[in-house]
């Protein structure tokens, strides 16, 4: 008997430690109970509680909300301050996503914020410009991962991911481009026309005057788009192609980066959405290094660190190098975009329309 009990002891001692007292207020794990009747607010909400991914959610909905609280602040006016790049926002928010969101109808999300002005600065890939455009003109389909790439080939269709492009759509986009950069060529013979990436999609979102389009309402409302790898897609096919026929465009990235930059330098604070990662992830992070780093940051991509990769990189990596301030507290989901960023959309800016788009107006 006396054996039996030292040896329970023993092995107890060894496999259990001494529980600490956790805080009061620390949250208790709790997911959402459909007894209650459905209500979609409330599930979204219970994210925050329910552990893994779904709690980062719900601390990205939190960080996004104290990005849109700070930049409804009132701002004083600096009157020793003229600089055209201070923003009159007590937040100035940068989005970054990659071109494969575009041809997917996380479009539509993203459209909305730029049609409300919700968002202060946008940075993408060159797909991510022209494939909203080429929307405009045709549609892209739902297909399948499986679709044997062969096969579409051989049919003139181009697979993203589970999304279908026919080559029409691409040769409309030439048919729409090509007289604007004509044009442009023109301008900047005749009038001395400095063009720059950004310059460029601000008059193609003129030019589209389609109310569907995220360039469109980006050049409604005057927000920036920065594309430093411009020529990175069909664009830079039609560009190219367009050189041999009216040579002579020129595109300034160098006006873009200090125009970029200054968003940041000058802004009262900083917020950083990035969906996806590559060129718009460190675009956006290291704008924001010139002023010491962001105040807030959401990522939401599936990049792993292992490999050192800037896309898969955590938000502390981004803090050691000063993309990120110190006494931020910035979350990374790791979550598909297509679902997360609909979802993030509605707990933040479309919770908040009311006030956003009324400040907004009263600018």
């Amino acid at each position: 008997g006396a054996s039996r009990f030292v040896f329970n002891f023993c092995t107890t001692a060894l496999a259990v430690v001494e529980s600490i007292t956790l805080p009061e207020d620390m949250p208790q794990i709790k997911g959402y109970d459909f007894n209650q009747g459905l209500d979609h607010k409330a599930l979204l909400q219970s994210f925050l509680t329910t552990g893994f991914q779904a709690s980062s959610f719900g601390q990205a909905v939190q960080e996004v909300n104290k990005m849109i609280e700070k930049r409804l602040e009132p701002v004083q006016e600096e009157h020793e301050s003229c600089d055209s790049h201070t923003s009159a926002s007590g937040c100035t928010i940068f989005l970054g996503y990659t071109s494969n969101l575009i041809s997917s109808g996380v479009r539509e999300s993203i459209r909305y914020l730029a049609q409300h002005r919700m968002v202060d600065v946008i940075v993408t890939t060159a797909g991510g410009i022209e494939e909203d455009f080429i929307k405009c003109l045709a549609p892209t389909y739902l297909g399948d991962f499986s679709l044997k790439g062969k096969e579409l080939r051989q049919q003139g269709i181009n697979r993203i991911g589970n999304l279908l492009v026919p080559n029409d759509n691409y040769c409309k986009f030439e048919d729409w481009l090509m007289p604007i950069l004509d044009q442009m060529v023109l301008e900047q013979k005749t009038e001395g026309t400095h063009w720059t990436p950004s310059k460029m999609i601000h008059r193609l979102g003129k030019e589209i005057n389609n109310p569907d389009s995220v360039y469109y309402w980006a050049y409604k409302n005057d927000i920036p788009v920065f594309s430093p790898a411009l020529t990175d897609g069909s664009l830079g096919d039609m560009i190219y192609f367009h050189s041999y026929k009216n040579p002579g465009l020129l595109l300034d990235i160098v006006e873009d980066i200090r125009r970029l930059n200054s968003k940041a330098v000058f802004a009262k604070s900083t917020g950083m959405i990035i969906l996806g990662g590559g060129l718009v992830k460190h675009h956006i992070a290291n704008a924001n290094l010139m002023r010491n780093g962001a105040d807030f940051a959401v990522f939401v991509n599936t990049g792993q660190e292992f490999d050192g990769s800037d896309s898969g990189a955590r938000p502390d990596e981004a803090i050691s190098w000063g993309k990120i301030r110190m006494d931020a507290s910035p979350v990374k989901v790791y979550a598909d975009a297509s679902i997360v960023f609909p979802l993030l959309v509605a707990e933040t800016f479309a919770h908040n329309a009311n006030r956003l788009i009324k400040e907004k107006k009263s600018d």
